[in-house]
């Protein structure tokens, strides 16, 4: 396994890993390895999987109302 160091991230983003590490249970290591794997998905992967990717990840957090803007008839 190779191993990687990544140096320079600002203290919001140390933050935010910190507390989604700690939502998910897990160390910020693994936390950091998940979203890699998340974020880089498979060669094969299709658009299909890529939405239920992205799906896991909002689940996983509530979800996420989009206000959609009404539909306008056109011309």
């Amino acid at each position: 396994m190779a191993v990687m160091m990544i140096r320079n991230i600002d203290q919001d983003l140390e933050v935010r890993l910190r507390k989604l590490s700690a939502i998910h249970g897990r160390s910020m290591e693994d936390e950091a390895r998940e979203i890699l794997r998340a974020a880089l998905p498979d060669e094969g992967c299709n658009a299909g999987e890529a939405f239920k990717a992205i799906r896991r990840r909002v689940e996983a957090i509530g979800g996420i109302d989009l206000e959609l803007p009404p539909r306008n008839a056109s011309p």
